[in-house]
């Protein structure tokens, strides 16, 4: 039993607050001698072995916690690589807490909790764990968020400009004479899958075109859901010239119906995707895609961070790769949206061709 012996364990063994045996643990001197002698005599009768987050040293810690999904993810490589960018120039360490399984979220964020082993965590689309990372930082617990795909909270957040991306994706290919362009939704309890369509919405009523409810069609961001949603679109009586997917791999499952259909891309069908993922072996035609930022998010996201924890505070929190002029008050949710990029890859076309055109009038 001592060693699941826990601070509540030996304070209640000792008929004393858990404030007073970690002062004891901690060596403060405002402990009563002979209160001090009753609990380091418990101790040692139990065999109890303060742990990290008896000895207070969350607050001292030199180690700052990352919470991911699965590793094998294909953008997760480029966002580490740029929080390892950030943390090489600083004092702190990493400690990686991984959740592979849907089943692992509450488990590790108990782990999280109970150990308190580091001064801050950075939450890499941490989903279903939002709202106790938004607990947590209310807390006064220095958390930082990339990527969250829920509605905006309170915990900084640093992403991508979702919409800023999708309306130059959508412009692009009004831009080649495209004018009857499909949009394969993400799942739409996902923020990021809303803005990418008010992006669509937004270039497509500037260039004065009509929104046709049928032309946009619900995918879930995996393969199988863009080749179906392409499927439906070159079933249809007038299909799409366009077809922007939401994100890559529906992009893919699109590409891999043309090809079954013997639809050529882009002579017949320009294809576009979001987030510019790499790949394990080339795809024909290249993908045209909106790149995002993950290696800049990985940075911005650390360096915010710990601009926090050197703060000891959230009141004003000035970041050394920001504006003098970003530094942020604890009332003002930070919400940072780094720029996009389109690439223009093969799956476009550069031009809609005269028989292209001519079929679809």
């Amino acid at each position: 039993m001592a060693d699941k012996l826990t601070i509540v364990d030996i304070a209640r063994l000792a008929g004393v607050s858990k404030a007073t045996v970690s002062r004891v643990i901690n060596q403060k001197p405002d402990v009563d001698p002979e209160t001090r002698e009753r609990i380091l005599r418990i101790m040692a009768e139990a065999g109890f072995v303060p742990s990290l987050t008896a000895t207070s040293l969350a607050g001292r810690s030199r180690l700052i916690g990352v919470l991911v999904p699965s590793l094998t993810w294909p953008f997760i490589g480029e966002i580490m690589r740029g929080v390892a960018e950030m943390i090489s120039s600083s004092s702190y360490e990493l400690v990686l807490y991984c959740i592979a399984h849907p089943q692992d979220r509450a488990t590790i964020f108990e782990r999280i909790l109970e150990t308190r082993l580091t001064s801050g965590l950075l939450a890499i689309l941490p989903g279903e764990l939002t709202n106790h990372l938004n607990t947590l930082y209310d807390q006064g617990f220095p958390v930082a968020m990339i990527d969250d795909q829920g509605h905006p909270t309170n915990v900084p957040w640093i992403g991508a400009d979702n919409q800023q991306g999708a309306y130059e994706a959508t412009r692009h290919l009004i831009h080649l004479g495209h004018r009857r362009i499909g949009f394969i939704f993400g799942p739409q309890r996902y923020q990021c899958s809303l803005e990418r369509y008010e992006g669509y919405m937004q270039a497509m009523r500037e260039a004065g075109l009509p929104v046709e409810a049928e032309l946009a069609l619900q995918g879930d961001f995996e393969v199988e859901s863009g080749r179906a949603c392409g499927v439906q679109f070159l079933d249809m009586a007038e299909p799409p010239t366009a077809i922007f997917a939401s994100n890559d791999q529906m992009a893919y499952g699109v590409l891999d119906a043309a090809e079954a259909r013997g639809v050529q891309v882009p002579h017949d069908l320009a294809v576009v995707g979001f987030d510019d993922i790499p790949l394990p072996i080339p795809w024909r035609p290249p993908l045209t895609t909106v790149r995002q930022p993950f290696y800049e998010m990985g940075q911005r996201g650390l360096d915010h961070l710990l601009a926090m924890i050197t703060a000891g505070n959230r009141r004003q929190v000035a970041s050394p790769i920001l504006p003098a002029s970003r530094s942020f008050e604890a009332d003002a949710p930070v919400r940072i949206q780094l720029p996009t990029q389109l690439i223009v890859r093969e799956s476009c076309g550069a031009a809609l061709t005269e028989s292209a055109s001519a079929r679809h009038r």
